[in-house]
């Protein structure tokens, strides 16, 4: 496959980026994504240039940090998969590549397609965790009963890898379905019922401190979910808070 790409550079956060192109030849439609942009740098190596600078680390879809814009859609034309799970034979000979970083003011572009995605792990510091001892005397796990559906619940919201997808896809630049993974993963399991309340409170407002902006309802951070992450989940917090919020005032 022959392609050319239109690929963002940017010299470091504080500079002005700009679209530059190159085409990329002998192309191999079972490659990856990521593999065509090894190929990229090489070539630009090879030349002197500077290659273009991705985040990439499991290449299994498991760690998220592949996260990039391809053709305006996060994670690229296919579903349910990470930039480094897309193959190139999801893209015809000859095609114009538009490949760009996240776009949102709390994930800053560092260089080239990679962004700071800190503010991830501020909002999981502020709350993302329990409390019980895992100081090796903890109870059998299969020991706590826990309903089928909860735990399947759990789960689904448990695979969710914090890769920024749903932020890059929503138009307000909406952390919600991230954050409400999060808060629905423990929220349903017993070793979360510690800090239920006070999870709930503090990720939303660190949230919100970081800049992310309201749910759009339009449902695009669901779509482009590398993981399948329910807008569900964006109920159950929503619902989660208003009981925390209540609760408070109670108190």
């Amino acid at each position: 496959m022959n392609l050319t790409l239109k690929v963002w550079r940017q010299k470091n956060a504080r500079s002005t980026g700009k679209m530059e192109t190159y085409e990329v030849k002998g192309i191999s439609p079972d490659s990856s994504f990521l593999e065509m942009m090894d190929e990229l740098n090489n070539d630009l190596i090879e030349k002197g240039e500077d290659p273009v600078a991705f985040d990439h680390d499991c290449r299994e879809g498991i760690c998220g940090s592949c996260s990039m814009h391809i053709n305006g859609e996060a994670h690229g034309p296919d579903r349910l998969v990470t930039t480094c799970q897309l193959h190139m034979r999801k893209f015809n000979d000859g095609d114009t590549i538009y490949i760009e970083p996240w776009r949102a003011k709390p994930f800053p572009v560092i260089k080239d397609l990679v962004v700071d995605r800190t503010a991830f792990d501020r909002i999981i510091q502020s709350g993302g965790f329990v409390s019980v001892n895992t100081s090796g005397n903890t109870t059998d796990a299969n020991a706590i009963p826990i309903e089928k559906e909860n735990a399947d619940k759990a789960f689904d919201a448990a695979t969710c890898i914090g890769c920024g997808a749903c932020v890059a896809a929503c138009k307000n630049a909406s952390a919600m379905l991230f954050v409400s993974a999060k808060v629905s993963q423990l929220a349903l399991l017993p070793q979360g019922q510690v800090e239920r309340e006070e999870r709930v409170l503090n990720m939303v407002d660190q949230m919100d401190d970081e800049g992310f902006g309201n749910c759009s309802n339009t449902g695009a951070c669901e779509v482009q979910c590398p993981k399948g992450i329910s807008l569900d989940n964006i109920a159950r917090m929503n619902r989660e808070y208003a009981a925390a919020m209540a609760a408070k005032g109670e108190k």
